[in-house]
């Protein structure tokens, strides 16, 4: 069927019963720089290209789905994070947003921490040459081994997340003879304003040691008692995608107070407070997050004025942006499959992945963009929903978007800001292989992490 001939879905007067737009764009040619990586533009031919490669070459070479990743965008993200903190702040990268081992070499090379939280990412960042002292390494429920590894490999700090980690943690240190400096994560009792499954300060959820009722206090003091741990500081985390700080004020003035409380007790000035991440990133054009260098000077005024009003030294601070650096650097690209027009509702545009590569809007209820990025066109705007190839209903990477009416099969869409999460949290649903992760930059494109084979999945297969 010829682009002219496709029969055209829902125009721009149809309601939209699940989404939040009011209507489409001006121009659906116009890419909102606010969801795309920095080197994102359209050529004058009209395809879109990525640190000068266009998504055409790309599809030919790579394939899709294909995770495109924009190199020269997240050294630029590293690098504002590192020089918004400055030397008297530590800033660790969340591997669990994205890890791979050309992000580790990356993040090091820009001056990066990072944070890991298990024994692969771990491993990840060991073999890439990440030195151990600047791996953090968190996690609800580490087993003995991964502790052991940890330890052996000298992390530089490990988060004690529960009252019997306090004793695994220093049982193992003291019988490979080497003192571990750790943290106590606590729960502050902040309810972010986010998804229940990604809000993480509230007491009910299975992260940290709870402030209330004198819990974290009883952690602190247990933890001091050990010779085999140096207690370095308090770690906090409230959630992710979050925009608004006064979350952030609430729980730094909650966590000095327990500084202040642990000084006058044990005559102890802890020298580091963390307050995690989930600084939020621009999924739609309805969003509108902060740069770094507000969200480092609302923070270090955040705590410096608590800590003066408390009488303590202003202890070091860590932040753990992962989601802020690697989400807006990249973009799935998808081909256009089936197109199903449901009359008087929206039109359902079946692309070549779904929610093995994105689970995210059906685990979160999360919101995308997208975009035709093979071409131009002047059509109609209908109303869409971008789904996968996969066997359920709830398989939607794009819940209510507005693409041109003369979209058909073979055309390229994209998903902007699918850096953070998605291949993280891929999956072989259907046996589907999961799609490469592609790096561009300077003109060329290479494979960090590659597609995955049918050999890869019957290697797996011993039966």
């Amino acid at each position: 069927m010829s682009r002219s001939a496709h029969p055209a879905g829902p125009r721009h007067a149809d309601v939209l019963p699940e989404g939040h737009y009011s209507g489409p764009p001006a121009d659906l040619n116009t890419l909102d720089a606010k969801v795309w990586a920095q080197t994102v533009a359209r050529d004058a031919e009209g395809t879109v290209t990525v640190g000068g490669v266009d998504v055409k070459t790309l599809a030919e070479q790579h394939g899709t789905p294909a995770y495109i990743l924009d190199e020269a965008d997240f050294r630029a993200r590293a690098r504002a994070w590192r020089g918004a903190f400055g030397a008297d702040a530590d800033v660790f990268y969340a591997g669990k947003a994205f890890l791979s081992r050309a992000v580790v070499r990356w993040l090091h090379e820009e001056g990066l921490n990072l944070d890991v939280c298990s024994g692969g990412e771990l491993a990840t960042a060991l073999s890439a040459g990440m030195p151990a002292d600047r791996i953090a390494f968190h996690g609800n429920n580490k087993s003995k081994d991964e502790i052991r590894r940890a330890i052996e490999a000298g992390v530089g700090r490990i988060v004690l997340d529960s009252f019997q980690e306090i004793v695994r943690v220093a049982h193992i240190a003291q019988e490979l003879g080497k003192r571990q400096r750790v943290q106590i994560r606590i729960t502050v009792g902040v309810e972010a304003h986010t998804h229940e499954f990604i809000a993480t300060a509230h007491e009910d959820q299975k992260f940290g040691i709870p402030l209330a009722g004198g819990q974290a206090a009883e952690a602190v003091r247990r933890a001091l008692r050990l010779d085999w741990l140096e207690v370095i500081g308090i770690h906090s985390h409230i959630g992710s995608q979050i925009f608004d700080m006064s979350g952030f004020e609430v729980a730094a003035h909650r966590v000095v107070g327990l500084l202040k409380d642990i000084r006058d007790e044990h005559g102890v000035e802890l020298p580091e407070i963390d307050l995690g991440g989930g600084l939020g990133i621009a999924y739609t054009s309805d969003d509108d997050p902060r740069e770094p260098h507000e969200i480092a000077k609302a923070l270090t005024e955040i705590v410096t004025r608590e800590c003066e009003a408390a009488r303590l030294r202003t202890p070091r601070i860590s932040v753990e942006p992962g989601r802020a650096i690697v989400g807006p650097t990249a973009f799935t690209l998808y081909e256009v499959g089936t197109i199903k027009p449901l009359d008087g509702l929206r039109t359902y545009v079946s692309v070549d992945g779904g929610m093995s590569d994105n689970i995210r809007t059906a685990l979160y209820d999360a919101e995308y963009s997208v975009a035709l990025v093979s071409r131009t066109s002047d059509a109609e705007p209908m109303l869409a929903r971008v789904v996968g190839k996969h066997c359920e209903s709830g398989d939607i990477v794009v819940k209510d978007a507005f693409l041109p009416s003369d979209l058909a099969p073979g055309d390229l869409i994209a998903v902007p800001a699918t850096g953070a999460y998605c291949r993280s949290m891929a999956s072989n649903y259907n046996h589907v292989l999961r799609p490469p992760v592609v790096a561009v930059n300077d003109g060329e494109s290479r494979v960090i992490v590659r597609r995955e084979t049918e050999d890869d999945l019957l290697r797996l297969d011993v039966g």
